[in-house]
């Protein structure tokens, strides 16, 4: 008990059972702080039960049935789900110094004074609602302020949802594209909508999910993006839907599937709808070196080709594509080096065919098949000696990641 006797004289016997319980957390045997206390206190024939503390100025006192129903209060008020959770709290400056202050003294390496009022109050919040405290993801966060009266501020994480689409109609964006002129503010050319193109891939799920989730905002990450052009066949592009500040977290997603796909029949598709965690969006846009695409390209040239040379398209390998014209406003101007896998094609006419081509990820086809001027070398005019556009263009499968 000298350690107890110490720190008693040290603060005048004015401490609480919390503090000092906390400071003795690994010398005196108990399930909790107040356990440890109590020994001391039997032991020394002292009451520490209305003392003033000097070091946390009886901060665990607002710790109380109130603290919980203001708690209570605000998930009925923002109306959310939750099961897991995690609490942070802001404590006076000075109440954490003196904790602080009185452990380097002793030289004692325990709990600090904010980590048990977190703590405790998280096991309240367990108690009161069967939910469980997360420290790697949780589905909420509950910030305390207990520098004066409590206050009581809930985060509410976002909401992943992975998957895969198909896009079956041309004119589609990937996701929202503002109205170039007013920059998504609305204006006459728009019709007042802020946007560049009606609908896009993004929206015509995200809505859906807004609406069920009553989240604040959603947000569309893809594995990739086509043209608005083209089209995505195959088993489809991976995405992950991230859905901000989502007050219901329970969905059925199954039956979510189907009624998108019902109602968006002909334009866009989406299977396979599973709960992420935040770092799947990141995960499914980095390259991989195995990564691949397949493509389906009708090629348009302005005179008839020598069908001779076609032959000679099953040999491209190595592209170096310097970035597009098409995109240089909004990408590095530099030179990338691709490689075609496969490649075969059928004849339509003197002046049409069809390429079936299977890429690396990140090769432009359009351009493999213009030229760009130039700047994609080798490419299709060139090697057919006439000039050739990509007429149209459908994406067959993406690689997963």
């Amino acid at each position: 008990m000298t350690l107890a006797s110490d720190i008693l004289k040290e603060t005048d016997g004015k401490i609480c059972k919390h503090c000092l319980g906390r400071k003795l957390s690994k010398t005196v045997e108990g399930s909790n702080n107040i356990e440890r206390a109590d020994k001391v206190c039997a032991e020394l024939d002292i009451d520490l039960d209305d003392v003033e503390c000097v070091i946390c100025d009886n901060i665990f006192d607002k710790i109380d049935d109130d603290l919980y129903d203001k708690i209570d209060a605000k998930i009925n008020q923002l109306g959310i789900e939750f099961d897991t959770f995690l609490v942070g709290s802001q404590i006076p400056k000075d109440i954490q110094k003196r904790d602080e202050e009185l452990s380097e003294k002793f030289d004692l390496g325990v709990e600090t004074l904010k980590k048990e009022v977190n703590r405790l109050i998280g096991l309240g919040i367990w108690e009161r609602y069967d939910k469980d405290a997360e420290f790697e993801r949780q589905d909420i966060v509950f910030s305390i302020d207990l520098r004066n009266d409590p206050k009581v501020r809930i985060q509410i994480n976002p909401l992943y949802i992975e998957g895969k689409y198909n896009k079956f109609k041309r004119g589609i964006p990937q996701t929202k594209w503002p109205c170039t002129k007013c920059k998504g503010r609305g204006c006459e050319e728009c019709n007042g909508t802020g946007k560049q193109y009606p609908e896009s891939v993004e929206e015509l799920i995200s809505e859906h999910f807004l609406k069920l989730t009553q989240g604040r905002e959603a947000k569309f990450h893809g594995a990739g993006r086509e043209d608005i052009d083209v089209l995505m066949l195959g088993s489809g592009r991976q995405f992950v839907l991230e859905i901000k500040e989502p007050k219901i977290r329970k969905l059925d997603l199954p039956k979510l599937e189907d009624e998108i796909n019902k109602i968006n029949e002909g334009k866009t598709a989406y299977h396979g709808l599973k709960l992420c965690e935040r770092p799947r969006k990141a995960e499914i846009k980095q390259s991989s070196p195995d990564a691949y695409k397949v493509y389906k390209a009708i090629v348009k040239c302005d005179e008839a080709y020598d069908a001779a040379k076609l032959d000679e398209l099953l040999e491209l390998n190595e592209i170096n594509q310097q970035t597009p014209l098409r995109v240089l406003r909004r990408r590095t101007d530099m030179v990338r080096v691709k490689h075609v896998l496969d490649l075969s094609y059928e004849v339509i006419d003197d002046k049409t065919f069809v390429m079936n081509i299977k890429t690396e990820g990140g090769l432009y086809i359009k351009e493999l098949i213009s030229g760009d001027e130039g700047r994609s070398q080798p490419n299709v005019s060139d090697i057919l000696g006439v000039n050739a556009i990509c007429e149209q263009l459908d994406v067959l499968e993406v690689s997963e990641k």
